[in-house]
């Protein structure tokens, strides 16, 4: 129980030494993150179209 104890209170000291994000910054971060996934979303998209119809010339179409 003492380990426990002595664990929390080490990850508490820890957490108090980290430097945490402002709101702008999480804000910010986030909409960056978003932009991200939907560029690689229509990347993949993109990409997958386009390897469907070079298979569907090759293998015949529906």
């Amino acid at each position: 129980m003492n380990k426990a104890i002595n664990f929390l209170k080490q990850s508490v000291g820890e957490l108090r030494k980290s430097t945490w994000l402002s709101k702008q910054e999480v804000i910010q971060s986030t909409f960056l993150v978003a932009v991200v996934v939907v560029l690689v979303a229509l990347y993949v998209s993109a990409v997958d179209l386009g390897l469907t119809k070079v298979l569907d010339q090759f293998i015949g179409g529906r």
